[in-house]
């Protein structure tokens, strides 16, 4: 059609029969109505084919789909199905981040296990920053102070569920989950891994061995550094504007330094 247009074999006003032996007739008469009005507006035909030349680069460089978004699953293989596993992305995002690492989990549990890689990572890269977003819950009939039940947390994080020996990450909470009374209550619930402002994985997995290894989970790991910055700056805000909280540091949480 490019050549068409600059060779004066295709011209105004663009009769759909003409373009019937390249496109089907029903495309035919949209692509006749929609290059006619491009003429209409003072387009040359030379330079309607150099504005579909561009758009036909353009799509050519997009990535497709299944270049920017993987499936990732847990539990037992489909037949005839390969998916990337969860425990697999997630220690793989943790070993080779560069700059920073943002986490929210609704559940963490066995995260000394789950953690692994990322404590090794920190060690290795002082620099790498991580911020988890974790949930803090009361029980039902607990009245304990909400600011005990954030520091029992905290030193039940370093003792269980974080790695021995490792830097200790940044924690953060919604305290609205340890309001009172129960009808006020939250659940920070989201589940997803920002690494390097570049990779997104979005899962119904929680952090603990069985959500990684057992269960039946899925999930999204997303290549788009558009969707890393927003994500980011989602949580980002949530801080700015206190609806979250830091857990603490390591003089009155308990954390190591």
């Amino acid at each position: 059609m490019v050549t068409a247009l600059r060779s004066g074999r295709l011209a105004p006003p663009f009769p759909p029969v003409a373009l019937q032996r390249m496109l089907p007739i029903q495309l035919a008469r949209q692509l006749s109505s929609e290059l006619q009005g491009l003429h209409d507006q003072g387009f040359t035909p030379d330079q309607i084919a150099t504005t579909i030349d561009l758009l036909l680069q353009d799509r050519s460089e997009r990535p497709v789909p299944e270049d920017v978004i993987d499936l990732v699953t847990t539990g037992p293989e489909a037949a005839s199905v390969t998916n990337r596993d969860t425990s697999v992305v997630v220690r793989d995002l943790f070993a080779h981040a560069q700059t920073s690492v943002l986490i929210a989990g609704y559940a963490v549990y066995q995260g000394q296990r789950v953690f692994q890689a990322l404590a090794d990572r920190m060690h290795e890269c002082p620099e790498l920053r991580v911020r988890l977003f974790l949930d803090i819950q009361r029980g039902h009939t607990d009245t304990t102070t909400a600011g005990d039940l954030v520091r029992r947390f905290a030193e039940r994080f370093v003792a269980h569920q974080w790695p021995k020996d490792r830097p200790l990450p940044e924690i953060f909470y919604d305290p609205r989950s340890l309001a009172m009374p129960a009808d006020k209550r939250v659940s920070l619930h989201a589940k997803c891994v920002v690494v390097d402002r570049r990779e997104v994985f979005v899962s119904s997995a929680n952090f603990t061995e069985a959500a990684h290894e057992r269960n039946i989970e899925v999930g999204l790991l997303i290549h788009s550094r558009m969707l890393a910055e927003r994500m980011v700056r989602h949580f980002e805000a949530l801080l700015a504007e206190g609806v979250l909280k830091p857990v603490g540091n390591s003089r009155d949480q308990g954390f190591r330094s």
